[in-house]
């Protein structure tokens, strides 16, 4: 991926829209679509980490409900020649085509790798990686299957999306407190997981979300973990200008916008 000069490209992951309330959610996602704003004035590329959608499921000829104000920036961008890049994370992993083909946006379900200048990157949303945390792996194996997905299909939407949001709630309020604490660096699992990709092959950035924890770990001599955080604490966000990466808060929160 080339960058030319001037140019720079975004992370960010878990807006997590539509938690914990449709009110608090619009303001936040507000609070997103004027910092995309800002940054379509330089990027060349924004890679978005997953968990944008606290919960999501496509149906054939039917999608959550809301949105409207976030679908149509990322549209717009898009329309414009920016490059978007979504990585679907635990919560809304169950895309099947709607960005693609309306928004003209790639959708990924397991890390990918890019060279961006002379710089490799290896990002991902980051569940179901590096040791433990085996009864997850085997639910995310349950819930990417494509007959148990297809069953999920058969309820009326009013009623999956509903039952589907009360266990997404459900979930986020029993993992949340320990996806926010920092375990020290050598229990951070995913600077773990990257460290062991580090002994097969180089990479001079691991770019993960899913943690909600801002981090900016150390894991090689030239190598490094990000974690970007969340957009319901934390409001943060990596920029890549081609030479530097740099973990950044975006100042217009949700107070500023009221």
């Amino acid at each position: 991926m080339g960058l030319p000069a001037g140019k720079r490209i975004y992370f960010a992951s878990d807006f997590h829209l539509g938690a914990p309330n449709a009110a608090a959610s619009r303001d936040r996602e507000r609070v997103i679509v004027r910092w995309l704003n800002e940054v379509a004035q330089d990027a060349q590329h924004i890679f978005l980490v997953g968990d944008i959608f606290d919960f999501w499921f496509e149906y054939k000829e039917v999608i959550p409900k809301g949105y409207t104000r976030l679908l149509g920036k990322l549209a717009e961008l898009s329309d414009q020649g920016i490059g978007i890049t979504v990585f679907i994370g635990n919560h809304d992993m169950w895309m099947n085509g709607y960005f693609e083909e309306e928004l003209n946006i790639p959708v990924f379900f397991e890390p990918q790798t890019y060279t961006i200048g002379d710089k490799n990157f290896y990002i991902g949303h980051g569940d179901g990686l590096g040791p433990g945390d085996h009864g997850y792996k085997f639910l995310k194996k349950v819930f990417r299957n494509p007959v148990c997905r297809w069953l999920f299909s058969l309820l009326h939407p009013s009623w999956g999306i509903a039952l589907a949001n009360y266990f997404s709630r459900k979930s986020r309020a029993a993992t949340g407190m320990e996806l926010e604490q920092f375990l020290g660096e050598e229990n951070e699992w995913l600077a773990i997981y990257s460290k062991e990709i580090l002994q097969k092959e180089h990479f001079d950035y691991f770019i993960f979300g899913h943690r909600h924890l801002p981090l900016d770990l150390q894991v090689g001599p030239n190598s490094r973990y990000i974690n970007l955080g969340d957009w319901l604490n934390y409001f943060t966000y990596a920029v890549f200008d081609g030479t530097n990466l740099t973990l950044e808060k975006y100042q217009q929160t949700l107070k500023a916008e009221s």
